[in-house]
């Protein structure tokens, strides 16, 4: 009987003992499971005489009665402390003020350019037309006045899809040029657009991706001229880097898509190693323009003789670069969080010329 209260008395403080379900599951294997101690007890009751077994058994069913209902009560207590601590663990003080979240999420420079240059066209009254990343060769090339031999066709400058069942063959547009195309062929004139995407050339360096992204302008109607088109990209350039004034040039240049062709230039300076525009004695190209060639006015069923008009055509991801400073063209696509951290934009901020584009 001494042994049997001296192991009710350490079960028991065990179990008070215990610090977790863990621990006292671990209690209850050892004392009631199929190898327990108490249970190892109720086994030996068959060797014993019966007035020796029932006085014994009796004694040893309290003590194992006694026992589960000290587990029980003691797992109760552990799971509710457990319940509290999780609770308070979860609680959420709503009397705090809200935070800044850290990893909310930015607008990328491109997004950001793309969205002042249409709301700076936009104002000119130009609309927002968009076409297929993936073109065919007429809106790409022939409908441009790009001749077959062109450099621009080859293998090594385009991406081109599998041939096709007819042996002819899709590609990764190289220009947003063919939105302007579907444009012409679609509506009536005047014409008045603004055709920002993304476009494919097989090209990568510091300045280069193969993936790209251009914003185009068409205006077709009776009477455009080139001055028409100078006085606009000249406002769109001041507009855009936010100076009351930006000396520019107009460079004779060559595209077959247009006639005359130039090139425009901005004067800048090198303030340690970010690029300022407006000020300085150098010059860098920043888009092409020129008139709309006949041909390219003919393929798209209108008349030359009856409509002219301009085109202009940018890089935006260069424009960015030249605005807001980033070195690297290629830290565009690394989907770097502290890179967007510090030139990325507040979502909540829209560009538009009443509040300011940037």
């Amino acid at each position: 009987m001494e042994n049997i209260e001296a192991l009710r008395e350490e079960v028991l403080a065990e179990v008070e003992k215990a610090a977790d379900l863990t621990a006292l599951e671990d209690v209850r294997i050892s004392a009631l499971g199929k190898k327990g101690r108490i249970t190892g007890l109720m086994k030996n009751l068959g060797k014993m005489d019966p007035d020796q077994r029932r006085e014994f058994g009796q004694t040893l069913n309290a003590v194992k009665d006694q026992v589960a209902g000290a587990i029980e009560t003691r797992k109760t207590a552990l799971e509710d402390a457990a319940l509290e601590a999780r609770l308070a663990g979860e609680r959420i003080d709503v009397t705090l003020s809200s935070r800044p979240d850290e990893t909310a999420g930015r607008i990328h420079p491109i997004s950001q350019t793309i969205d002042e240059i249409v709301s700076i066209f936009g104002e000119m009254g130009f609309a927002l037309a968009e076409g297929p990343d993936v073109e065919d060769d007429f809106h790409n090339f022939t409908a441009l006045n790009i001749p077959p031999e062109h450099p621009a066709r080859e293998m090594q400058d385009t991406f081109y899809l599998p041939e096709q069942e007819d042996g002819s063959r899709l590609v990764l547009r190289t220009h947003t040029s063919p939105v302007q195309i579907r444009t012409m062929q679609s509506k009536t004139p005047p014409i008045r657009i603004i055709a920002p995407g993304r476009t494919y050339r097989s090209d990568s360096d510091m300045t280069h991706t193969p993936m790209f992204h251009q914003v185009e302008g068409l205006v077709i109607d009776k009477k455009t001229h080139m001055g028409h088109l100078k006085g606009c990209l000249l406002e769109f350039v001041k507009t855009y880097f936010e100076l009351d004034d930006v000396p520019v040039r107009y460079r004779p240049s060559f595209f077959p898509f247009t006639e005359p062709s130039a090139e425009m230039d901005v004067r800048y300076e090198r303030v340690g190693d970010a690029v300022k525009v407006g000020s300085g004695d150098k010059w860098m190209e920043i888009l092409g323009c020129g008139m709309v060639h006949p041909n390219v006015i003919k393929s798209c069923g209108l008349d030359p003789d009856e409509y002219q008009g301009f085109a202009f055509g940018m890089g935006v991801d260069r424009l960015a670069m030249l605005k807001y400073g980033a070195p690297d063209l290629r830290d565009f696509f690394n989907s770097d969080v502290r890179w967007m951290a510090h030139y990325g934009f507040s979502p909540l901020l829209q560009a538009n010329l009443a509040t300011g584009l940037s």
